[in-house]
Protein backbone atom coordinates (compact mmCIF):
# COMPACT_ATOMS: atom_id res chain seq x y z
CA UNK A 1 0.00 0.00 0.00
CA UNK A 2 1.08 3.40 -0.65
CA UNK A 3 0.23 4.62 2.26
CA UNK A 4 1.49 3.97 6.27
CA UNK A 5 -0.16 4.12 9.13
CA UNK A 6 1.30 5.71 12.28
CA UNK A 7 -1.58 6.06 14.66
CA UNK A 8 0.05 3.37 17.12
CA UNK A 9 3.07 6.17 17.18
CA UNK A 10 0.94 9.13 17.98
CA UNK A 11 -1.51 6.97 20.88
CA UNK A 12 1.54 6.06 22.75
CA UNK A 13 2.74 10.14 22.31
CA UNK A 14 -0.45 10.97 23.40
CA UNK A 15 -0.72 8.07 26.08
CA UNK A 16 -3.95 7.27 25.02
CA UNK A 17 -5.07 3.50 24.08
CA UNK A 18 -6.72 2.62 21.35
CA UNK A 19 -9.50 1.45 23.37
CA UNK A 20 -9.96 5.00 25.14
CA UNK A 21 -9.88 6.76 21.17
CA UNK A 22 -12.17 3.86 19.60
CA UNK A 23 -14.77 4.93 22.40
CA UNK A 24 -14.50 8.84 22.13
CA UNK A 25 -14.42 8.80 18.36
CA UNK A 26 -17.27 6.24 18.32
CA UNK A 27 -15.72 3.41 16.47
CA UNK A 28 -15.18 -0.22 17.08
CA UNK A 29 -11.87 -1.68 18.65
CA UNK A 30 -12.16 -3.80 15.99
CA UNK A 31 -12.32 -1.04 13.44
CA UNK A 32 -9.49 1.08 14.96
CA UNK A 33 -7.59 -1.93 15.10
CA UNK A 34 -7.77 -2.62 11.30
CA UNK A 35 -6.87 1.22 10.61
CA UNK A 36 -3.63 0.81 13.07
CA UNK A 37 -2.34 -1.82 11.25
CA UNK A 38 -2.70 -0.59 8.04
CA UNK A 39 -4.89 -3.40 6.47
CA UNK A 40 -7.86 -0.90 6.30
CA UNK A 41 -9.26 -0.27 2.56
CA UNK A 42 -10.54 3.39 3.27
CA UNK A 43 -11.43 5.68 6.13
CA UNK A 44 -13.82 8.53 6.33
CA UNK A 45 -12.96 11.68 6.50
CA UNK A 46 -15.32 12.05 9.41
CA UNK A 47 -13.17 9.55 11.52
CA UNK A 48 -10.22 11.07 10.45
CA UNK A 49 -11.30 14.63 11.81
CA UNK A 50 -12.34 13.09 15.45
CA UNK A 51 -8.74 11.11 15.33
CA UNK A 52 -6.79 14.27 14.97
CA UNK A 53 -9.47 16.32 16.90
CA UNK A 54 -8.80 13.96 19.82
CA UNK A 55 -4.85 12.90 19.33
CA UNK A 56 -4.29 16.81 18.66
CA UNK A 57 -2.46 15.93 15.88
CA UNK A 58 -2.40 16.57 11.95
CA UNK A 59 -3.14 14.31 9.79
CA UNK A 60 0.51 13.59 8.50
CA UNK A 61 1.65 12.39 11.81
CA UNK A 62 -0.99 9.55 11.59
CA UNK A 63 -0.77 9.37 7.81
CA UNK A 64 2.14 8.99 5.22
CA UNK A 65 3.02 8.59 1.99
CA UNK A 66 5.66 5.83 1.41
CA UNK A 67 6.04 6.98 -2.51
CA UNK A 68 4.66 3.72 -3.66
CA UNK A 69 1.63 3.29 -5.56
CA UNK A 70 0.28 0.16 -3.61
CA UNK A 71 0.97 -3.80 -3.80
CA UNK A 72 -1.47 -4.81 -6.54
CA UNK A 73 -1.51 -1.96 -8.48
CA UNK A 74 1.09 -1.57 -12.10
CA UNK A 75 3.69 0.90 -10.89
CA UNK A 76 4.86 1.49 -14.14
CA UNK A 77 1.26 1.70 -15.59
CA UNK A 78 1.82 5.40 -15.36
CA UNK A 79 4.78 6.48 -16.68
Amino acid sequence: MGIEVHLEDVLKKKQMTSKELAKIIGITEANLSILRSGKAKGVRFETINKICFYLDCEIGDILKFDGKLGDNEDEDSNQ
